[in-house]
Order: structure tokens, then sequence, then C-alpha cells
């Protein structure tokens, strides 16, 4: 294992968030590592307990809505707080582990000589001591859980008694014997429902004896022994058959199966996760420290090497069928928070920030994935809350449905129409570092524009448009309610959104339409603090101690506001972030802070916000990370999102622009990072000294940019297939 792609410890994990973590993007592998009693917790992006939420639909609302913009237009400050159907609120369906692959030995003496790891470039998860070798890995190109174990005496079984699991589950286990092994399988059904999962493993052992030890097989002699997990979910009965065949027919004839099965996948994983590399310059001391050790050394540039690598690898692992979840692809306990959903007012946009720029497509496919496959239920959104034609995204989904249903007066996220432009600029920035035009995207972005074209029907004196109503989330004015108008997050949304849609269909009379709506809209409001208001509506008044940093929306992650264009703008944004408080100290609060101040070219906060998260104590021994300070409640926002930031400190980029080391912290003077995509179409790798930066620019298409740096702006002419050197003195 390479020391700087990879992670390890010296002990088993005594805590399931200290588990190291495999996964393919649909299953998923969280990995314990103690040589007497082996616990795999196996999971799997579409197991949601069903809750309420599989039947619940957007409240039908529609036709009061004209009401409801007359009396906020006439200064009814919570009339909002009244618009709903009086339903309690209801989460999403919870996401939550399948079971356990148990592998449980005599124990013996303490282990000697023990190591855990795991492997960023393979994905393999790997536990070694005097008399026990297991492996693990979750393959892409097989969507298998693979285990290969050399012990010579264990008792194998799958257990779903995992922490917080109910105990009004319908279970079910079975085991046979087969030539060379056995098959093992746990059905489990959801109290009343006809919902259920199924897991199989197939066990291969080779060179000893398999007898049947309900519920579970003991397998004794064995020079190795090799398990194939995959986990269905259905309704009604499953018919186990073709689905062994399945797992039967990925063993190949006349090879060693392991090497064969790590083979296939490595040939994806690895290709991915190779494309973008960073070198602080980390002592080599420190970068061959176990993860816990090194995370007591917060100042360490080998530590942000490890969590950049451990960022990029967990984001991979965790996007395949779906985008990463709050708890990413992993979980050891049935009761995740706000029930690991994909929260879309912050959380996976900020997960999925990286993409494009790290030159990960796969996470920007899964996030495509999951978007196309409710585009039903967000047209029934627009058409039921609000009597518009098009589509508005919901704040949380659970995978399923993307119907929006889960609101209160507290949090009025069925008011929220900025969520859509949000969850396609991640596609967008995709398309732009490829230099095509997704059909699939611009088929959307149709759709979110023809909802503006209906729901922009309000104007103001001054003969401009307003959006009415309009939510912040997850903050309220200090002198009125929840929903208001004119949010700054949704004026930007709204105005991105028309133009992009604009931009995807050019020569029409929809884009000459959609162009002239976004024109109408109102300008940004610089309140009495000289801060960007968070609401353009004159009276309403800021509340600025608030985790969320929405209204800054238009500096990141758009380019509406930025020091170059729009440098008042700019300004009063620079501003309102820094009379903004950090309330609860969650980890993505303080990313979203830092990722806002990166474009506004404010290292030194950058560098106090980051800060507060590597001090914190925000990260686990397996390099996920945690929603509060001391490792509080398990969370993939810290660990996905800290890529994204170490990318926007070193190099931002627009279709027509490059700005280079714009906000890079002190603590880190030396440094390279190799493979960055741009949104210009070039391919980009950058080192930094004290002295000197250079960058090696290689473009895929011919084209002028903006070169920014500390010494101002130039013009910077590329030439697709060629490269150029750009060396910087200043910085």
């Amino acid at each position: 294992m390479n020391i700087m792609h990879g992670t390890w410890e010296a002990r088993p994990a005594a805590r399931w968030e200290d588990g190291f973590l495999s996964g393919n993007g649909r299953h998923g592998a969280l990995v314990f590592g103690d040589p007497n009693d082996e616990r795999v917790v196996v999971t799997q992006h579409t197991l949601v307990r069903p809750n309420g939420g599989e039947s619940a639909r957007p409240p039908k609302l529609a036709d009061r809505l004209p009401s409801l913009q007359d009396r906020l237009l006439a200064g009814e400050a919570h009339a909002a707080e009244t618009f709903t159907d009086g339903r309690d609120l209801q989460w999403v369906q919870p996401f939550h582990p399948a079971f356990q692959v148990r592998l449980r030995r005599t124990p013996g003496d303490p282990p000697h000589r023990y190591r855990r790891a795991v492997d960023f470039p393979t994905g393999v998860v790997e536990e070694t001591c005097d008399d026990w070798l297991s492996s693990v890995f979750v393959s892409r190109a097989d969507d298998v859980v693979v285990q290969q174990v050399t012990a010579d005496d264990l008792h194998i079984a799958l257990d779903h008694r995992l922490p917080n699991a109910p105990t009004r589950l319908a279970v079910g286990d079975g085991a046979v014997l087969t030539a060379d092994g056995a098959l093992l399988t746990l059905r489990v059904r959801y109290h009343g429902s006809d919902t259920a999962y199924t897991g199989l493993t197939l066990v291969l052992v080779t060179g000893g004896a398999a007898t049947l030890t309900p519920p579970g097989v003991r397998v004794t002699g064995a020079a190795s022994v090799l398990l194939l997990t995959r986990v269905l979910r259905h309704t009604g009965e499953l018919d186990i058959t073709p689905h062994a065949r399945a797992l039967r027919d990925l063993l190949p004839a006349d090879e060693d199966p392991y090497a064969t099965l790590l083979s296939r996948h490595t040939a994806l994983h690895r290709t991915a996760y190779e494309r973008v590399t960073l070198d602080l310059g980390g002592d080599p001391a420190e970068r061959a420290l176990p993860g816990s050790e090194l995370l007591t050394r917060p100042g360490s540039p080998a530590l942000l090497e490890r969590l950049f690598a451990a960022g990029r690898y967990h984001l991979l692992s965790a996007s395949g069928l779906n985008p990463p979840r709050l708890t990413g692809l992993w979980a050891g306990d049935w009761d995740t928070a706000w029930s690991g959903a994909f929260t879309n007012d912050a959380n996976l946009n900020l997960q999925t920030a990286s993409a494009a720029a790290t030159a990960l497509p796969e996470v920007t496919a899964a996030l495509a994935a999951l978007i196309g496959r409710q585009q039903t239920d967000w047209a029934e959104n627009a058409r039921t809350v609000l009597g518009c034609r098009g589509v508005v995204a919901p704040a949380h989904t659970d995978g399923e449905s993307g119907l929006s249903y889960h609101f209160s007066r507290e949090y009025p996220l069925h008011l929220w129409t900025a969520g859509a432009d949000w969850l396609l600029k991640p596609l967008v920035d995709h398309d732009e570092t490829r230099g095509e035009r997704d059909p699939r995207t611009a088929g959307i972005l149709a759709r979110i524009a023809v909802f503006y074209e209906d729901f922009l029907s309000r104007v103001d004196q001054d003969g401009r448009l307003v959006v009415v109503p309009s939510y912040s989330p997850e903050n309220r004015p200090a002198n009125a309610g929840w929903g208001t108008i004119n949010a700054a997050m949704d004026l930007s949304a709204a105005r991105h959104a028309l133009t992009t849609a604009a931009a995807y269909h050019p020569g029409t009379p929809e884009a000459d339409r959609w162009r002239a709506l976004a024109e109408r809209l109102p300008p940004h409001r610089v309140n009495a603090d000289g801060a960007l208001a968070e609401w353009a509506w004159p009276g309403l008044e800021d509340t600025y101690d608030h985790r969320h940093l929405s209204h800054l929306y238009g500096v990141w992650p758009l380019d509406e506001i930025n020091p170059y264009d729009t440098p008042d703008l700019a300004a009063a944004a620079h501003r309102a972030l820094e009379l903004r408080g950090a309330e609860n100290d969650s980890a993505h609060g303080h990313l979203h802070h830092a990722l806002v101040a990166a474009r506004l070219r404010d290292g030194e906060r950058v560098a106090h916000a980051l800060g507060q998260v590597l001090e914190g104590d925000f990260f686990h021994a397996s390099l996920m990370s945690a929603h509060y300070p001391h490792r509080d409640v398990y969370n993939a926002d810290a660990a996905h999102t800290l890529p994204a930031l170490v990318v926007e400190t070193l190099v931002q980029s627009t279709p027509d622009r490059l700005v280079l080391l714009p906000a890079l912290p002190a603590a880190y003077p030396t440094g390279r990072l190799t493979g960055l995509r741009t949104r210009f179409g070039a391919e980009l790798d950058l080192t930094w000294n004290p002295r000197q930066a250079t960058a090696v620019v290689r473009p895929t298409r011919t084209h002028r940019v903006e070169l920014r740096t500390s010494s101002g702006a130039t013009p910077l002419d590329l030439v697709a297939g060629e490269d150029h050197v750009l060396t910087l003195e200043a910085w």
C-alpha cells in the first residue's frame, strides 16, 4: 500500500464508526477487522425502511397560492406559516444496514503483529496477524462484496442483529451445503409491509470441509475461504435460485477467483481514483502514522493529504446507483440521523461539489441517475404545491420518492424552489469540462425554466419580478416568518436556471423568453451593515447566526458574484461572511463557509474554517467524518466536501477564466496537484513553493480565457493539443 493513498490502524475497530470502508456505489462494506470475531457490515443503497413515507404525497395547496402571495406582498409577515394541509412532519424512509457477515474463531492468544489497512487505489480492506489474513472489497465490475480469508477454523453466519434493529422484523435464514462450500441466505421483511430484502453469501472453500452449524456453516482445514455477498430488495417472495446461480457464474473456471474478481474491479476503480492526486510535501514520518494518530496533528500537511485522498476514495465508493447519502453508503446502526437521506438543501450538493474538477464523472453520473428517476415526482411537486408546470426538487429524498412531503412550520421545505438548480449545477459543470451538453441535462433545465415561467407571476412597484413565497434554507428573517419574499438564493437560482437553460437551447424562441425573464428579476440588496442581505425584499432583517449560507449561493457554487466582475457585490458578500456565525458547529457549515471564502480570495478565513474541522475531532479512525465536533453523528459531509475545498483554494475555473492560487492557507506552502479538470476544457497540473508556482495546462479545445493571479489579469490563448506552461513568480 502506498502510504499516501490509504490508511491503517494497529488494532481492530471497537466502534462501527471506525470500521474501514469499501463500496461500489450500490453495495457497501464496513469492516471491523477482529481476527477472532470478524464483522463485515453489508449495506445497499436501496435499503430504506417503510415508515409511511413510501405512500406520502405533496400537499395540495396550489389553489391557495394566489391568496398566500397576496398576503405576503401586503405585509403579512407570517402568512406562509399556515400554508399547509395540517399534517405532522413526515420523514422520508430511513436508510439502514442489511446485516453483518460474521466470522468467528475459537479465541486464542491475543494477535501479534496485527494491522488493518484500506488501500484507496484498489478499495481493498486488509487485515493481517499471525495466522489470519482477510481481504475485502466491493466490486465495481461485478456488483458483489468479496472477502477472502485464510484461517483454518471458522464459523460463518449472516446476522441482522445490528444496533437499533426493529424488534418486529420477520427474519428467516438458510444454509445449504454445495459441492465446494455452502450458500447462506438471510431474508428480512419489514413489519406490516410486503417489502423485504434478501442477502445471499456464496462460500467457496479451498482445501477444507464445510458442515452446517445453523444458522450458518463451519469451515475446517481450509487453505482459504472466499465469500461472495449480494443484497436484493424486493416485494413478496424471492426465488433465490437465479441469484445464487449468478453469484456462481462470477467464478472463473480455471483461474484464481479472487485475483480475477479483483482485477476486473480495479480496472474500473483504480482508473477513477488515480486521475487526480495531491502532494503537500508531508513529513514522511507523519505519512507513515496510523490514521487515528495522524488525526491528532491537525496542522500536518500529511493529514490534509490523507483526508483529500480518503475523501475522493469514499466519494467514489459511495457513488453508483445513487450519489452519497448523509452517511455516504454506510451505516452500522439502524437509527441513522435525519433518515440517512439525500439532503438537497446543502449536504448532497456540498458532497458532490468536487466531482467535475477532480475527474469523477462516476459521481456526476450517479447524481444524474437519481435526478432522472425522479422527474415525474418533481413535476408533481410543482403542479400540486404551486400550481405550475415544470419541476421542483424536494429538499429531502430517500432515493425512491422525489415528492416534496417533508416539511413543517419551522422548515417549510415545500416552499423551496431553488433546489433543482443547485442539483443540476454539478451536471452543468461536468458538461463544461468535456465541452458537450448532455441532452438529458438540457431537458431538465428546460423544465426548470418552464416552472419559473409560471411561478414568477408577481411584480413589485418597480415592475421587477418577485419570488413569492420564498425560502432561504433553513433560516428565517429576524422580523418575519419562515416563508417570505425574494430570498437571495431564490433570486440567484432563478437567474442561473433561466440563463443556463437558454444557453442549452440556443436560437430558440424559448431561449429568448427565458433570458428576458431572468433580466426582470430584481438585483441583490445590500443591508445597513454593508452585507449582502439574505432577503432582497425591503424591511426583512438578517439572522446572522446560522449554519447555512444559502444567501451566498451566487458566490459559491455559482459565478454570479465574484471579485472580478462584480467587486461591489463581492465586498458585500464578504461582509455577510464576516457576520455569519457557526451556530451549532456542523461540519457542512464550516466547510461551506470556507468554500465561499475561497471564491472571495480570503485565505485566512479559509484557514480558520478548515481549522475548525481539523481541530474539532470531526473524523473517525475510518477517516469518515461526523456532523458535529467530537465525532458526534456519523455523517459524510466533511469527508466528501473537503476535496472540493482544497481544489477551490488552489484552482478555480469558469468557461472563460482560470484563477490560480486564490486562497491557499499559509500552512501549505509547498505542493503539487495533478490531473485537475477545468470548466474550459483543459487538464491542469499545479506545482507551488514559497518562491514560484508552475501550472501545466493541457487544453482539449482552442479557446481564450482570462488568467487571474495575485498579480492581476492577463489573456491566455489556449490551443487544443498544445501544452501551456505558466510560471508565476508572485501568487
